[in-house]
């Protein structure tokens, strides 16, 4: 069993580090600055990361295939793990930033060649954004069979109806299309009910209501999160992703790629949570000597390097199994880290936090909105309680 990273990760890793010291890490603040003066638009700066990361060769690296970097999810790993270290920036900056990524592997996927042209090469140039609509108000989400906006066919249309919330992308002024999951064949089986259609911003009776906050962040670095109402919104069949009930199916090849992508992110933020708790133990005194010698603190920081090296083990197998056996074939392990690696990086985080104590919840260190974001992570592509029933099942079937 090898442990190394094979010479195209080791080669885009130096690369990959190289820009987040030489343009990331140090635009930082004033990417936050930025930020709080543009409301829903990203941040100027951002187009000239994104015009360097695409001279170094750093673009859409998440993407297998024809159409992205070609990497297996294995080589990209160890990246999306360094880009998590500044998820506000870093993802954005070199286009494998979420919802995007996830629409653009469906459209990649499963899209006809004139949606690959009409909104797939947009999306890879990065010259605009995307929102994918599937959870909403009135339903609980977590069991995406409850999505209640319906899709009827009406001649050559689709008419949409109904109401979507924590639509991430989706308050970004230049948020052009819409991937809608609803209800095409209310009496077919379960899974067979839901499609998908993509739906252009502009199209009448198409509402984005109000961001929706998380935690008290607009989260408006990402794009934001809306609520969407589609009122008799009108598109031409042309525009389902796949087929009619396909749907449901889609949107777990969706987030398949979308599960990992946020735990190995997450393992980069941790360790940017550890990096920055040492660095604050080393420089401050209590009670006649360095916070780090406090034995609580070293509890803290032995632990959370032990959990890091845990969950990123995992992780890289999940990867693995993926570009080997398919997600299906790593369906256990990709719910074994939606579950762990979230409530790992949430505690390591909270531990961060106390060593800087009221420096931690200010804006002056990442770790309140690292904090935030993992946490959310916790009910972002399925509650922690939706997997571990599933995977418990899973489990009890191999004795039934």
């Amino acid at each position: 069993m090898d442990f190394a990273y094979d010479q195209v990760t080791e080669d885009l890793r130096e690369r990959l580090l190289r820009f987040m010291d030489e343009c990331v890490y140090p635009a930082e603040a004033a990417f936050e600055e930025q930020a709080a003066e543009s409301g829903w638009s990203l941040p100027p700066l951002l187009d000239d990361l994104k015009d360097e990361a695409r001279k170094r060769g750093l673009w859409n690296l998440f993407l297998p295939g024809e159409h992205g970097a070609g990497l297996t999810n294995l080589q990209y790993a160890p990246l999306a793990e360094i880009l998590g270290r500044s998820p506000s920036i870093a993802p954005a900056a070199t286009n494998c930033a979420a919802p995007d990524t996830g629409n653009m592997e469906v459209l990649a996927m499963f899209g006809s060649e004139w949606q690959r042209k009409e909104w797939l090469q947009p999306l890879l140039d990065g010259e605009i954004r995307s929102a994918f609509a599937m959870t909403e108000p009135d339903v609980a989400s977590s069991d995406a069979t409850n999505i209640a906006t319906s899709i009827v066919h009406d001649g050559d249309e689709y008419v949409i109806n109904g109401r979507k919330w924590f639509i991430s992308g989706a308050m970004n002024p230049n948020c052009k299309i819409f991937i809608v999951m609803g209800k095409t064949d209310p009496e077919a089986p379960k899974h067979r009910q839901q499609s998908m259609v993509l739906v252009p911003r502009d199209t009448p009776g198409l509402h984005v209501k109000r961001g929706m906050h998380v935690f008290g962040y607009t989260d408006a670095d990402h794009g934001g999160h809306a609520e969407v109402v589609f009122e008799d919104v009108r598109v031409p069949v042309a525009n389902l992703i796949g087929e009619e009930g396909g749907g449901f199916a889609i949107a777990q090849a969706r987030l398949g790629p979308g599960r990992i992508h946020h735990c190995m992110r997450l393992i980069g933020m941790a360790e940017r949570a550890v990096e920055l708790m040492c660095r604050r133990a080393l420089s401050r005194t209590t009670f006649g000597k360095p916070v780090a010698r406090q034995g609580v603190v070293q509890d803290w920081i032995a632990e959370s390097r032990i959990r890091i090296e845990q969950l990123r083990l995992l992780v890289l197998k999940t990867a693995w199994l993926m570009d080997t056996v398919g997600n299906q074939g790593a369906h256990t392990e990709i719910q074994s880290i939606k579950i762990a690696t979230p409530i790992a990086v949430e505690w390591i985080l909270d531990k961060a936090v106390q060593v800087h104590g009221a420096g931690g919840v200010s804006q002056d260190f990442p770790l309140a909105a690292l904090w935030a974001h993992a946490r959310t992570l916790r009910l972002a592509d399925g509650p922690d309680e939706v997997h571990k029933r599933s995977l418990a099942y899973r489990e009890l079937k191999k004795w039934m």
